[in-house]
């Protein structure tokens, strides 16, 4: 069994539960009517406290038994409110978040790394705690919220982390959701299928768009050393491909069709959450060597992807470079670099 590196493994820390108890609104923890403490969240009810951080033991022990070489960790959703509060509150909470995840790649050498949390209410500290946060051990760059890049325009706020990311040649982690201020989720949770609609629908469709911007415009041109994945295998982009190159022989003929540039963009993206037919469209769009492994960090998460890999009828070579080669040279770049600017 070839081992899995997964770069898309989310993290809920527990150096946040002060934070969590002095919150009046959800995610919070709170007591419940038999006095003991959970954590509620948006959506999923009540957690007990035992079970609402992650548990470095536990992880290792799945990684172990399934076969995960290393897992780049990274804030659970859920538990980004920590990066869209004011700065004085967001600024020591992501120190102590960065650092515990450093931490736990110092204590695991190769088994971790770790994308920095960035309180981006305030550009100028996100940059400042991006850089202080690059020069702890196992840390390779940041986790970043989608909605960043939905249009070009959109994209021009967070200039100042691709610049940051470009001098240090670090790894960006693009992932849905919302910048400080978004209306989010879009669908009400009394939708129906709000689940399905928030959770796949507008996600999908918002990584697609965040995958226009970065493949389809010059915004990366000024930072060739940025190391960029999008996580879901970059939307639908895959699915309408087709039809963006019908439309753009139809109305642009001269310009160079979007299935080209995608390819060259050089974007990479993770396979998490989908089956053996959409890897395979993947492999043909952007090719077997810009694709890595994402897990959510879960026990059902690896063996998903996992038997996707497996049925998907890619070639033993794409699916070893899709399982492992790809993301073990990204670190390698990622790593060998943070090496060099201590030196």
């Amino acid at each position: 069994m070839t081992a899995m590196i997964d770069m898309h493994a989310h993290w809920r820390p527990a150096e946040v539960a002060d934070a969590l108890r002095a919150r009046t609104r959800e995610p919070r923890i709170v007591r419940n009517p038999d006095g003991a403490e959970v954590l509620k969240m948006p959506r999923m009810g009540e957690q007990p406290l035992a079970e609402a951080f992650d548990n470095l033991d536990f992880h290792l022990a799945r990684m172990d038994r399934q076969g995960v070489e290393a897992s780049v960790l990274s804030l659970l959703g859920s538990f980004c409110w920590i990066e869209s509060q004011p700065p004085e509150v967001s600024v020591p909470l992501c120190r102590s978040v960065n650092d515990g995840l450093s931490a736990i790649c110092q204590k695991h050498p190769g088994r971790f790394a770790a994308f920095a949390a960035l309180p981006l209410t305030d550009m100028n500290a996100a940059v400042t705690e991006f850089e202080r946060a690059l020069a702890l051990p196992g840390v390779i760059g940041a986790q970043l919220p989608g909605n960043y890049f939905l249009t070009r325009k959109d994209a021009e706020a967070a200039r100042p982390l691709l610049e940051s990311a470009n001098r240090h040649h670090a790894v960006l982690f693009i992932h849905h959701g919302p910048r400080p201020g978004d209306a989010f989720p879009k669908v009400a949770n009394d939708t129906d299928n709000a689940r399905r609609r928030n959770g796949t629908l507008d996600m999908q469709a918002s990584l697609s768009s965040t995958m226009v911007t970065l493949c389809l415009t010059d915004l990366l041109a000024d930072y060739p050393d940025v190391t960029v994945v999008v996580h879901n295998l970059g939307g639908n982009l895959l699915y309408e491909i087709e039809r963006m190159d019908h439309r753009c022989l139809l109305d642009t003929p001269n310009e160079e069709l979007p299935s080209s540039r995608v390819r060259k963009a050089k974007v990479y993206v993770d396979c998490n959450s989908f089956g053996p037919h959409a890897i395979e469209a993947a492999v043909r769009l952007y090719g077997a060597e810009r694709i890595v492994c994402g897990t959510d960090g879960t026990e059902f998460g690896v063996d998903w992807t996992r038997k996707a890999l497996e049925e998907a009828d890619i070639g033993d070579d794409a699916r070893e470079r899709i399982l492992n080669r790809n993301a073990a040279a990204m670190l390698a770049r990622a790593v060998g670099q943070r090496q060099m600017a201590a030196e």
